[in-house]
C-alpha cells in the first residue's frame, strides 16, 4: 500500500480546508507506519517511554471516537484499549497486538467520524459533551483540535521512524 498525501487547495472554503488538512494529516501518520513490521511498529522510543508507532495510531482510534462519536454524536462509546485501570493502554503493547488490527481500528474510527461530522455544519454544537470537562464543542473546533493532535503526534512519529529505520521526511 502506498499512502497518498495531498494538500489541500489553497483557496478551499473553510470546511474543504479543515477536511483536507485533518485528512493530510491522517494520512502523515499511516505513512509513517508504512512498510514496517509489527514488531517494528511496537518499538518503544526510548525507555522508559512507551510510545510507540502501533500505540500512536491506537491513540488516534481512541481519539477519532472520543471527539466525533462520542462528543460531537453523543454516541457514548466505551473506550477500545484503555480503561479506568489502565489509562493509556493504548500504549502498552504486547507481542500479540498486530498492526491489521490497530489500521483497521483506526480506519473504522476515522470512517465512523467522517459519517459523523457531515451531519453537522462547523458551526453546530455537539450533542455530547467532553466526559472530563462537561463542555460542549462546534464542529470548527473538534477539527481544529483534531489537526493540532495529528500534527503533535505526527512529530513524535517522524522520531520514531527515524529510530526504527533511519527514515525522515516531512
Amino acid at each position: 500500500m502506498t499512502i497518498e498525501r495531498s494538500e489541500p487547495s489553497t483557496t478551499a472554503d473553510e470546511r474543504t480546508m479543515l477536511e483536507g488538512w485533518l485528512n493530510y494529516h491522517r494520512n502523515t501518520l499511516a505513512w509513517k507506519c508504512e512498510g514496517l513490521t509489527d514488531e517494528q511498529l511496537r518499538t518503544a522510543s526510548v525507555e522508559p517511554s512507551t510510545l510507540s508507532l502501533m500505540g500512536l495510531v491506537r491513540h488516534m482510534a481512541e481519539v477519532e471516537r472520543g471527539w466525533f462519536r462520542n462528543v460531537m454524536a453523543d454516541e457514548g462509546m466505551g473506550p477500545i484499549y484503555f480503561s479506568d485501570e489502565d489509562p493509556d493502554g493504548e500504549f502498552h503493547l504486547t507481542g500479540a497486538d498486530t498492526w491489521a488490527e490497530a489500521y483497521a481500528t483506526w480506519q473504522a474510527e476515522i470512517e465512523a467520524a467522517n459519517e459523523h461530522a457531515a451531519r453537522f455544519t462547523l458551526d453546530d454544537h455537539s450533542l455530547g459533551k467532553h466526559r472530563r470537562t462537561g463542555e460542549r464543542f462546534n464542529l470548527r473546533w473538534i477539527y481544529t483540535h483534531m489537526i493540532e493532535e495529528y500534527a503533535r503526534h505526527n512529530g513524535h512519529a517522524d522520531l520514531l521512524r527515524e529510530r526504527i529505520d533511519g527514515s525522515t521526511g516531512d
